[in-house]
């Protein structure tokens, strides 16, 4: 007779030893079915974004190199998706930030368009990308707080960039730049609002010259 045990405790200690591999096992097929799922559904959302290309969300920046002479697509939301260009102040001064940056040489600016909550840009930067966004974001809130005494959160501390390969995407991101405004029910034609690329008057920088044609990447 086993010391301290009896034969009714081994076979409880058994069955639970058999419950626990069981739910084990159970817990590891049920993470491995999640895990293919979840790898099933980034792959069909890598396909979508592939095909339209210019369709995206805000994500976080991730550390990069040397990022400048290339052109970039990039998004930008405001604190907590709050309407904070909404206004005609507002948006009327990200618009004269952006031009007035460009005027001091630190980016070539293609493409732009001022969303209540975003922004979207195409953008060459002439140092690096990341320097190109802290002229942008940080001067509009310096220019807000001093100018405007808008004294609130103003920005997600992250933004989107995706690097463009070739003219296609760069004429893809500008006809969704483009036709954003319209999209959020903010205008009935392109032209006719105001704080976007598409309107007439602003002073822009033409395509990058060193973007191949779409047919020849392909090739």
């Amino acid at each position: 007779m086993r010391a301290g045990f009896d034969d009714g405790a081994v076979v409880q200690l058994s069955l639970s030893a058999i419950l626990s591999q069981f739910q084990i096992g159970k817990l590891q097929k049920h993470s491995c079915l999640w895990v293919a799922q979840r790898l099933r559904r980034c792959d069909r959302v890598s396909q979508r974004t592939a095909a339209l290309a210019a369709e995206v969300h805000s994500m976080a920046a991730p550390r990069r190199g040397n990022t400048g002479y290339g052109c970039y697509f990039i998004t930008a939301s405001t604190f907590q998706k709050r309407n904070i260009l909404q206004s005609d102040r507002m948006a009327g001064l990200f618009v004269d930030v952006l031009a007035h940056y460009r005027r001091q040489g630190k980016y070539l600016l293609h493409e732009f368009v001022v969303m209540p909550d975003h922004f979207h840009l195409l953008l060459t930067p002439l140092e690096t990308l990341e320097r190109s966004m802290q002229f942008i974001k940080g001067g509009f809130s310096y220019r807000a707080k001093k100018e405007l005494a808008f004294a609130h959160e103003i920005w997600q501390p992250s933004y989107y960039d995706r690097r463009v390969r070739d003219l296609g995407e760069y004429f893809s991101f500008r006809e969704y730049i483009w036709r954003n405004p319209v999209k959020r029910g903010l205008g009935q034609s392109q032209e006719k609002y105001a704080y976007s690329s598409a309107a007439p008057g602003f002073d822009l920088d033409k395509p990058p010259q060193r973007l191949k044609p779409a047919d020849f990447m392909s090739a």
